[in-house]
């Protein structure tokens, strides 16, 4: 049997033919989808509208979504310099902060899990699946809440309440909270399972030669682990951008409140949506490129003998070459 057949049967004619109905279908479905979502933004769907068939249902409506005057504010340079870089920065600003504070957060919370003292690991593990429990909408909303909270409890305790403007929380430190906490405790077990992946064997020969836990722990083991998992850890960084969009809830001038304070004023919402939609998948595409090049760069690892090795490959094996030609004594010589 060739290798090629062994996870996959070539299909005979009843199969394709089947595979070819189900592909024509699914095309026809999706660009049924694509018909209705264009007629229904350029309202020219439903009751009182023209026929589907005439040229007026499928040309740009004024009352719809497509005209060009819709279009127009994104190419004015106001609408870039007032609205989207503003919110692209501080987008970007809460997810760098977030994900600093994350990776720091997962990486403790990951080795307190660990531990071989129980008075670390269980709280450490109960931190982790709390935040990992709770929506990040609502840490983001607890954490803009802390201080009504804090002067709900101060009286209890015999303390007088803040005055107002005492401590306040930031819509921007709320939602780097919400972001840290959540995604901090993702990462955790991201760290722990890459470091339990690691083999045995690397923490046995560090203990034979006197390296202590914690040795062991910081100069073997979280090394190959975060090599080994720097594709998913990228991956929730990216998951971590995405999610800074929520800090519109809580009025943080991110990208997509920009966009939405653009649809409101323009009544322009599908181009915004659109807009906004491109420029996210732009920066996520270039964070996924990220960690696909960092995943080859792991999968060049432990090449055979003859290539470059990379910092933490294994040792290769020695390769015996004997000259060309007899040696004195008539024995061939080898280095």
């Amino acid at each position: 049997m060739s290798t090629n057949n062994v996870l996959f049967d070539v299909p005979g004619p009843k199969a394709r033919a089947r595979y070819g109905v189900y592909s024509a279908l699914t095309l026809l479905a999706g660009l049924a989808g694509l018909a209705v979502l264009y007629l229904g933004f350029n309202r020219t769907l439903g009751e009182g509208a023209p026929s589907l068939f005439s040229a007026q249902a499928w040309a740009p409506n004024p009352d719809g979504q497509w005209t060009q005057a819709k279009w127009a504010p994104f190419l004015d340079p106001a609408t870039w310099t007032d609205y989207v870089i503003p919110g692209l920065q501080n987008t970007l600003t809460a997810a760098l902060f977030a994900a600093v504070l994350a990776l720091v957060f997962g990486l403790v919370f990951g080795i307190g899990r660990l531990s071989e003292h129980a008075w670390i690991r269980i709280p450490a593990g109960a931190v982790v699946e709390f935040f990992r429990g709770i929506p990040l909408l609502m840490l983001i909303f607890f954490t803009m809440a802390l201080p009504i909270a804090i002067n709900q409890l101060l009286p209890v305790f015999g303390m007088p309440p803040m005055t107002p403007g005492t401590f306040q929380v930031s819509a921007l430190a709320a939602v780097v909270t919400g972001l840290t906490l959540y995604n901090g405790s993702v990462l955790a077990e991201v760290f722990r399972a890459g470091i339990n992946a690691v083999p045995k064997g690397q923490s046995e020969a560090a203990y034979s030669i006197g390296m202590n836990r914690t040795k062991t722990m910081w100069l073997i083991l979280i090394p190959q682990a975060v090599s080994s998992m720097m594709p998913a850890i990228v991956a929730q960084l990216v998951v971590l951008l995405k999610d800074s969009a929520l800090g519109y809830i809580v009025a943080f001038p991110e990208l997509l409140r920009s966009f939405t304070l653009i649809a409101t004023r323009y009544s322009n919402v599908i181009p915004a949506a659109i807009i906004c939609a491109v420029i996210y998948i732009i920066i996520n595409v270039a964070l996924s490129r990220v960690a696909i090049m960092l995943e080859r760069r792991n999968s060049r690892r432990g090449r055979p003998a003859g290539v470059t090795a990379e910092p933490g490959d294994g040792p290769v094996p020695a390769v015996s070459v004997a000259e060309p030609g007899p040696s004195a004594g008539g024995v061939s010589k080898e280095p």
